[in-house]
């Protein structure tokens, strides 16, 4: 049976939750998510506990803000055009939105809306959280030459586009 390790593809289930134990996120129960092993794409403290496993195990994992999506920074507020928000068509504090930005797509809190600008804390939601997974590996398989280029997995619960 295969294992996961670099440039596998393994297809899992998830259940996120904050150390107050309640659910964040969780996976789809239609669709596992699909991630490339070694390649980005998924927080270090997951990737770390990937390693090795393989299809059928199930395993819980604690990770820390260092190896999940780092301490809060202080001072993170910016004021973004309204119009480069998405996710949502009437936004209010607390809400999460996506803005696009030279590095990328990048999660931000509304802190206060105006008319045409709004406030963001740029830390991400779960910045200095520490985070509990409950995790069931689906399957594990080789990844394609394409996949390994392009930096992620394709097909059902991985990119479909570009």
């Amino acid at each position: 049976m295969m294992q996961v390790t670099k440039d596998s593809v393994v297809r899992f289930h998830y259940i996120l939750k904050n150390d107050e134990g309640q659910v964040i996120e969780r996976s789809s129960k239609e669709q596992a998510t699909a991630y490339l092993q070694g390649h980005g794409g998924m927080i270090r403290g997951v990737q770390l506990a990937l390693e090795g496993k393989q299809a059928g195990d199930t395993f819980n994992v604690t990770v820390h803000p260092n190896d999940g999506y780092g301490e809060r920074v202080g001072d993170s507020i910016q004021s973004v055009p309204v119009k480069h928000l998405t996710g949502a068509k009437k936004w209010r504090p607390g809400m999460i939105a996506t803005v696009h930005t030279e590095k990328g797509q990048r999660q931000v809190s509304i802190v206060k809306m105006g008319k045409f600008m709004a406030k963001v804390d740029t830390n991400h939601p779960l910045a200095g959280q520490i985070l509990h997974f409950y995790i069931e590996i689906v399957d594990v398989r080789e990844a394609s030459q394409e996949e390994i280029s392009h930096g992620h997995a394709h097909g059902t619960g991985g990119h479909h586009q570009h």
